[in-house]
């Protein structure tokens, strides 16, 4: 569950601009994390090459193709919900045809094509290079699957339609799949054992956005810090690896410094982070590089050692401690959020106090918090009964989010009277006068648009605060523009 998952933009439907104009229209909507967001973008530019352009009309699309998350039990239901619909319109246009892409299509396939017959193609995260044929497959009328998942595809050689884009920031993938067993989680079983990309392919995308004008990149990956490259192969075989292929190979570290070396005025993001990868190197490379971006998602999860080991998390409370003070002590200024499930199978009221005690130790700038939800399949739905009862998972849900709200507040105040630098990425949903951007902390600031424009980096000077936005005013252009 390593993942950031915006809900701003669930089920958002991608365009990019029309090249082909020979009709075949494709709608596509992404849900989940950003990795799918990402992977959508993978899939519009397999199809365009096909002659598919995309649309935001449902009534006119050709076909419909919805990228799934597994993660929690109410992603799943929204798709269902979206299915439905879908099917209402089939009746209305009966030659579209509807495809399942990502986690849920790998969880559920033999369910959606033969049980509920609600779609016609089900295509697993390793299998979007297969697409062109399953297509054809349907409209042979034969329905189409292929959930296979991979060891070695990390779609390195395609490259993605920045789609919805709004020219400054763009997501980065380096690797795919996960090799932690967390028995919450259903990642693993639907996205596969972990694989790098290589760094070359990586650099060249990162080389290509630059010259495309883009400001800021995020490295993204289920777990980015355990990025590893020797020529190919899973992480999992390295330690089979030759001598020359471990002196030779690139962990993130390496990879973090190379993209920043290479375009100082184009900030570096990266997300997700697992604790027990967050190497003392990473934090050296982010401490040392003005342009990577002093932010981390540090997902715990729990406060509780008991907990943790249930969970199958491979830190202690003590470890995650001495990376916070090592990140504290090196970057002061680094801004750290967090993923949080309370009511995981055997939590005691103990447990639940000794999250709310590390919270009180990290204070997060924010977080991701959830009561936890049993996923079929996962280590914990095999073996390990559900039993906190639900009104107990909410209210400690409730103290969880109200701590996080205060600490929240209380790091944003931080700011008040500082002047930081604010990369300029789209207006203010609350006023068209104004322009919202992030700090390198992440944090949102609005500020008047004045002459200032989107793709800007500007100082502003922050004159107030919610727990979640700081609110300022431009003092000129920062040094990056």
């Amino acid at each position: 569950m390593e993942k950031i998952i915006d809900e701003k933009q669930q089920g958002n439907a991608l365009v990019m601009e029309p090249k082909t104009g020979n009709g075949k229209k494709l709608m596509i909507e992404s849900y989940g994390c950003q990795m799918n967001f990402s992977d959508s973008e993978i899939v519009a530019s397999i199809l365009s090459k096909e002659g598919f352009d995309t649309t935001q009309n449902l009534e006119e699309a050709d076909l419909v193709l919805i990228n799934t998350c597994s993660i929690r039990d109410k992603a799943e239901q929204t798709v269902r919900k979206r299915l439905e619909k879908y099917n209402a319109v089939k009746k209305i246009n009966p030659g579209m045809k509807v495809g399942v892409l990502g986690c849920m299509a790998e969880r559920l396939k033999a369910q959606f094509l033969e049980e509920e017959k609600i779609v016609d193609l089900v295509v697993g995260p390793d299998a979007y290079k297969d697409l062109p044929n399953l297509i054809n497959e349907v409209e042979e009328g034969r329905n189409a699957v292929n959930v296979i998942l991979s060891k070695d595809e990390t779609y390195g050689d395609i490259s993605p339609v920045r789609l919805q884009s709004n020219g400054v920031s763009a997501f980065v993938s380096i690797t795919r799949g996960c090799d932690n067993m967390c028995t919450f989680c259903v990642v693993p079983f639907t996205r596969g054992r972990e694989r790098s990309r290589d760094p070359q392919s990586i650099m060249e995308e990162v080389n290509e956005l630059a010259q495309k004008g883009f400001k800021e990149i995020t490295l993204l990956g289920q777990n980015v810090d355990s990025y590893l490259w020797y020529g190919g192969g899973l992480k999992k075989d390295f330690k089979n690896a030759s001598e020359m292929q471990k002196a030779t190979a690139t962990n993130f570290a390496a990879l973090l410094r190379m993209v920043a070396e290479a375009h100082p005025k184009m900030r570096v993001r990266f997300s997700t982070s697992n604790p027990q990868d967050m190497t003392l190197d990473v934090i050296e490379a982010m401490a040392k590089y003005p342009n990577i971006c002093k932010y981390i998602h540090l997902p715990v999860q729990s406060g509780s050692d008991r907990i943790l080991k249930a969970m199958n998390r491979l830190h202690t409370r003590e470890e995650y401690f001495e990376l916070i003070d090592n990140i504290r002590k090196l970057m002061p200024d680094c801004a750290i959020s967090q993923d949080m499930i309370t009511g995981f199978p055997t939590e005691t009221e103990e447990d639940h106090q000794d999250t709310l005690s590390l919270m009180e130790y990290v204070k997060y700038d924010f977080g991701f918090m959830f009561a936890y939800s049993e996923r079929p399949g996962t280590m914990a739905a095999r073996k390990l009964e559900d039993d906190v009862p639900e009104e107990v998972k909410k209210r400690r849900l409730t103290e969880i989010v109200n701590l996080q709200q205060q600490h929240s507040h209380f790091r944003t105040r931080q700011f008040v009277g500082k002047t930081v630098e604010v990369l300029i990425e789209k207006e203010s949903k609350k006023s068209d006068a104004h322009w919202s951007g992030r700090t390198t902390q992440n944090t949102v600031a609005v500020f008047p648009k004045e002459q200032y424009k989107i793709g800007d980096f500007v100082n502003v000077k922050i004159n107030d605060c919610t727990s979640a936005t700081l609110i300022g005013e431009a003092v000129g252009y920062s040094e990056n523009n």
